[in-house]
């Protein structure tokens, strides 16, 4: 599987009947087996073929009219879609452990392109939402910094730990002592590297520098959302948007906690809602859900922060 986080949507809708061809692939390294069938087929024709990438660039190029293509989220997926993203109109990475319809009956490289292309038709599959290169580079840094981040809190409680059990430093206490100390002086370092690339991404990425004007968003906070969310257009409406991620979440509430204790336009909404007998707790979410609702609309128009945006609108409405 791919390093990066799974994010998931669903294929369905009216998009899926706006396609003249219904494409499957189920790719190994020496085999290929393709399901193709058209708006107006009952069933898939299938075939197979010696894996081969020319020929299969040829083969979608031969198909006249609109062409969507799903295959499988695996370790070949990403070079697939950036092989394939110019011979198609759209591809569809689905999540073969959320589509259980794959795993029903025999299975054969034949029979899973057939499910595949007779789901994709009919919008049943759930999608493993993935990116342009430079997009996907800082969502594999993402994931890898997360990584580093639990490994190094796992050690320093560990080191807390053997300090509380071991007040009287036993040799092997000590011996255990050392080798955690090493790691996380390890750790601190390998994070700040980390950390630099962010600020790098900050800097060259303008989606990243953008939410970095929003108070309360720091340059990791920023460096995440762009990284878990590639293109906000995916998402319908905001409520859509604010449901999706538990580290989205987790970024909007850190970044509401700042920004009341700051001196911003983001304060000022929360001292508004206090005035307005809104309960510290409910003010607190509310700020947060705001804060994450700027920021989707930026993503997704790609403009700057607009501060004091909801005082306008209160204006108008009066």
């Amino acid at each position: 599987m791919l390093a990066h986080k799974v994010v998931q949507c669903t294929a369905r809708g009216k998009d899926e009947g706006e396609y003249d061809h219904y494409v499957a692939l189920d790719w190994s390294l020496k085999i290929m087996a393709i399901a193709q069938m058209s708006r107006r087929d009952r069933l898939p024709r299938v075939f197979e073929r010696p894996a081969d990438l020319k020929e299969l660039k040829a083969y979608l190029r031969s198909l006249k009219g609109r062409v969507i293509l799903t295959f499988e989220e695996s370790g070949f997926a990403h070079w697939l879609y950036l092989e394939l993203l110019d011979e198609v109109d759209r591809i569809v990475i689905c999540d073969p452990f959320k589509n259980k319809l794959l795993h029903h009956g025999p299975k054969t490289d034949k029979i899973d392109a057939r499910k595949l292309c007779e789901l994709l038709r009919a919008g049943l599959l759930t999608e493993v939402y993935h990116s342009t290169s430079s997009l996907y580079e800082l969502r594999l840094l993402v994931s890898a910094y997360d990584d580093v981040v639990r490994a190094g809190i796992r050690l320093q409680n560990q080191q807390a730990a053997l300090k509380l059990a071991h007040r009287d430093t036993g040799k092997t206490a000590a011996f255990i002592g050392g080798f955690l100390t090493e790691n996380i002086d390890l750790y601190w370092k390998t994070k700040e590297q980390y950390e630099r690339r962010f600020r790098d991404s900050a800097r060259r990425i303008n989606l990243v520098r953008f939410q970095r004007q929003i108070p309360g968003i720091g340059t990791i906070g920023a460096v995440k959302i762009v990284a878990c969310v590639v293109d906000a257009r995916r998402f319908p409406y905001a409520g859509k948007y604010l449901s999706y991620s538990r580290m989205l979440k987790s970024v909007y509430k850190t970044a509401a906690l700042a920004a009341i204790n700051g001196k911003n336009p983001i304060r000022d909404y929360y001292d508004h809602l206090l005035g307005s007998g809104v309960a510290e707790h409910n003010a607190r979410h509310a700020v947060a859900r705001y804060i994450a609702r700027i920021s989707y609309g930026m993503l997704k128009t790609g403009t700057r922060y607009e501060p004091y945006r909801w005082r306008n609108t209160q204006e108008k409405s009066t």
